[in-house]
């Protein structure tokens, strides 16, 4: 009687009155995301991806599922295998998510027009 007593308490459920686990509004849930991606920097460019624009959505739903799409800076960009698995890998550390699709695309290619004031003003643009 015991055994079951310590395997019921071992093994509870987020149903469990005593185990709290609220799921995380999804804006709260991308304001953190956008927090994570400004940590991501192009190794030949001093701005962060999103600033730089290369970040063309970012979609967070309910159970935390995220979809991103994004670009680089040109097809040939060096940093083409690099970014996207880290862009992937900081997007699954942020809490409350679940899981993460990242869709890399060129078209529309990216230009300077894209990117924040804040990258032109300190890339000097």
């Amino acid at each position: 009687m015991a055994e079951q007593e310590d395997t019921k308490q071992a093994g509870q459920s987020a149903e469990d009155p005593g185990q709290k686990t609220e799921a995380r509004n999804s804006d709260d849930v991308k304001y953190d995301l956008v927090a994570a991606l400004k940590t991501v920097y192009d190794p030949e460019i001093p701005v962060d991806i999103y600033e730089l624009g290369l970040i063309y959505q970012l979609e967070v739903d309910a159970k935390g599922h995220v979809d991103v799409v994004m670009t680089l800076t040109t097809p040939m960009c060096p940093a083409a295998e690099i970014l996207p698995a880290e862009v992937e890998a900081k997007a699954r550390e942020v809490d409350g998510v679940t899981d993460v699709k990242l869709e890399l695309v060129w078209e529309p290619p990216w230009d300077m027009e894209m990117m924040s004031a804040a990258a032109r003003l300190q890339l000097n643009v």
